[in-house]
C-alpha cells in the first residue's frame, strides 16, 4: 500500500523548513530526524540524531519507473543566464522527464502540463504528483517534469561535491536561474514540437515548487498561461511578520489538540520532563537510553528538535484517507497503561510511528542539504519561531541574528546576501499587493490543517487568483494521485481546479481566434 506520508516525506520536510534550534540554529531545516536504525533492542525502533555536513552528500540510487511511458531527457542548460564572463558560458546537463502517452499533438492545440522540481531529486517527487497522469487524459496533455538545477542529477561542475564546495560554486543556484532555466527548456520542448503559439503552458508546483510556479507564472507570463500552486507559503516572502513566524507550530498545535485535548497536554508536559532529567548527573545517558537512540545525546535540544521534528511532519502529511498520523500517534499518547509517565507515553507515540512508518537507516547517509541550505540562507527566508504561549511546544522565538550568523558560519562568508532580496526582487513589501495588481492566472490550494497554510494565500484577490482552501486538508495532497477512498471534498476541490484551467484554456484559444491575424 502507498502511503502519502512516508520517512521519504519527513526528509522532504526537513529540506522545507527553517526552525530556531540551539543545534541547528534555523538554517539546518531540522536536520535532527528520526529514523529506524539497526538497534539491538527489538521492542523501541531506534532514534537517530543527525547533523548534515557537506560531507555526507551522495547522489540517491535512480528510481526505476513503473511505466515506459515516462521518457527521461537532458538539456544542455547555462550555467549563468546573466553574465556573458568566461567562466559563465559553462554548461550542465538538467535532466527532465517526458510523459507524452495522452498528447494530443501540437495541431491539436493541446496543452503542455508542466511540474517545476522542487528542492528534491526530480524522480522522488513525479512518484507522488499523480494529479498529472490523472488528469492528462481529459485535456489530451503532454506532461513535463524539470529538475531543479543542483538537485538529484541536474548538479553542475560534474558532481555535488564540486557543486557545494563553496560560494563560488553555490552562487549559481538562484531563484533567477532556476527560472530562466526553466523557461529555456519549456521553449525549447515547445520548438522540437513544433507547439509554439498554438499549445498553451500550465505549470504546476507544490510547496516551494508551489512558490516557483507563482512566481514563473509573474515573470514569464508569455510562457506559461497560468499556474496551479499547491500548499505554496508565499506569503512568508513578505518578511518578518509575527503572524507568519508563529504560525506554522500554531497549526501543529492546533491539528493535535482537535485530535485530543489529553495528548495535547501531554505533549506539552514532556519538554519540561526532558529538561529535568537533562539537568541530572547522567541525565542525557538515561534519555539516550530510554528514546534508544543511534548515538549518545550531546544535549536535550537535539531529542527535542527530533520529537518536534515528527509531531509537524504528522500534522504537515496527516492525509484523511491515508495515514492520520496525528491520530496514530494520540492514539498511542492516550491508551498508554495507567501509571505511565509522560515520557514513556510519548516513546510509546514514537514506537507506534515508526512501526507503521519504518523508514531505511541508508537515509542518515542520503540527505541531500547542503544546496537547499544556501538557498534559504541567501534568499529564501522561511522564520518559523514558537513566541506564542498556545502552542504544546517551548516558547522558541525566531532570530535574525542567529539566523544570519549560522549562514556566515555554515558557508565561511564574509558577507551574507540580503535574505529580504527576493521580496524586492519578486513582490515589493506586500506580496497579496502586487499579486492582485500584477498577476491572474494563479490557483492557490492549501490544506488549513498544512502548517505551512500558515503562509499561504486563503482568499481569492481576483477573479483569476483563486484561493482554494479546505479544512481537513494536508500538505500538497491535491495534486497526489487519487484514491477510491477521497474524502468529497477533496474531489470537489481538484474538480475545481480543472474547471478553472479549463477555463485558462479555453480563454487562451477564444483569444488567439481574435486576434489570429496579429499573431
Amino acid at each position: 500500500m502507498l502511503y502519502i506520508f512516508r520517512v521519504e516525506d519527513l526528509r522532504l520536510l526537513c529540506e522545507e523548513m527553517a526552525l530556531n534550534s540551539l543545534t541547528c540554529s534555523v538554517i539546518c531545516l531540522l536536520l535532527l530526524l528520526f529514523i529506524t536504525c539497526v538497534s539491538a533492542t527489538p521492542s523501541m525502533p531506534s532514534l537517530s540524531v543527525l547533523g548534515i555536513t557537506k560531507q555526507s552528500h551522495r547522489r540517491l540510487t535512480p528510481f526505476s519507473f513503473p511505466s515506459r511511458d515516462f521518457n527521461t531527457y537532458f538539456y544542455t542548460q547555462k550555467l549563468d543566464h546573466f553574465n556573458y564572463r568566461a567562466e559563465s558560458q559553462a554548461t550542465f546537463q538538467q535532466k527532465y522527464v517526458i510523459n507524452s502517452k495522452f498528447w494530443g499533438g501540437a495541431n491539436s492545440s493541446a496543452p503542455i502540463f508542466v511540474y517545476l522540481g522542487a528542492n528534491a531529486p526530480l524522480d522522488d517527487q513525479i512518484r507522488r504528483i499523480g494529479f498529472m497522469t490523472d488528469n492528462a487524459p481529459q485535456f489530451n496533455a503532454l506532461l513535463v517534469y524539470i529538475e531543479h538545477r543542483f538537485y538529484g542529477q541536474s548538479t553542475p561542475f560534474g558532481s555535488s561535491e564540486e557543486a557545494y564546495q563553496n560560494d563560488r560554486t553555490l552562487d549559481y543556484l538562484n531563484l533567477s536561474q532556476t527560472l530562466e532555466d526553466y523557461a529555456e527548456v519549456i521553449l525549447d520542448i515547445k520548438k522540437n514540437l513544433s507547439a509554439n503559439n498554438s499549445t498553451p503552458v500550465i505549470v504546476i508546483g507544490g510547496s516551494y515548487g508551489g512558490v516557483l510556479a507563482t512566481l514563473f507564472r509573474l515573470r514569464y507570463p508569455y510562457i506559461a498561461l497560468g499556474a496551479l500552486a499547491s500548499s505554496a507559503p508565499i506569503l512568508y516572502l513578505d518578511g518578518l511578520k509575527p503572524q507568519l513566524q508563529d504560525g506554522y507550530f500554531s497549526i501543529v498545535s492546533k491539528d493535535f489538540r482537535e485530535a485530543s485535548e489529553s495528548c495535547y497536554n501531554t505533549i506539552q508536559q514532556s519538554w519540561s520532563e526532558i529538561d529535568k532529567i537533562a539537568s541530572q548527573e547522567d541525565g542525557l545517558s538515561v534519555l539516550s537510553r530510554r528514546f534508544n537512540t543511534c548515538t549518545p545525546l550531546e544535549n536535550s535540544s537535539w531529542l527535542k528538535d527530533a520529537l518536534k521534528l515528527v509531531y509537524a511532519a504528522a500534522a504537515q502529511y496527516d492525509a484523511p484517507q491515508i495515514n492520520q498520523a496525528v491520530n496514530l500517534i494520540c492514539t498511542a499518547i492516550d491508551r498508554a497503561t495507567n501509571g505511565t509517565d509522560v515520557l514513556d507515553k510519548v516513546i510509546a507515540a514514537m514506537f507506534a510511528f515508526f512501526s507503521k512508518y519504518p523508514g531505511p537507516h541508508e537515509y542518515c547517509d542520503e540527505m541531500h542539504q547542503w544546496a537547499w541550505n544556501w538557498q534559504i540562507c541567501t534568499e529564501i527566508l522561511i522564520p518559523t519561531g514558537i513566541s506564542g504561549t498556545d502552542t504544546m511546544f517551548q516558547a522558541e522565538p525566531f532570530n535574525l541574528t542567529s539566523y544570519k550568523e549560522t549562514c556566515k558560519g555554515l558557508y565561511d562568508l564574509r558577507l551574507m546576501p540580503e535574505p529580504f532580496w527576493i521580496t524586492s526582487q519578486f513582490g515589493g513589501q506586500d506580496v497579496k499587493l502586487v499579486l492582485g495588481r500584477f498577476g491572474s492566472n494563479i490557483i492557490f490550494s492549501n490544506g488549513l490543517r498544512d502548517p505551512f497554510s500558515a503562509g499561504g494565500v486563503l482568499e481569492s484577490l481576483s477573479d483569476s487568483l483563486v484561493a482554494l482552501p479546505t479544512a481537513k486538508g494536508s500538505h500538497c495532497l491535491d495534486i497526489y494521485a487519487a484514491l477510491p477512498n477521497d474524502p468529497d471534498w477533496l474531489i470537489v476541490q481538484r474538480r475545481s481546479e480543472l474547471k478553472i484551467i479549463s477555463q485558462w484554456i479555453a480563454q487562451y484559444h477564444m483569444d488567439r481566434a481574435a486576434n489570429i491575424s496579429y499573431i
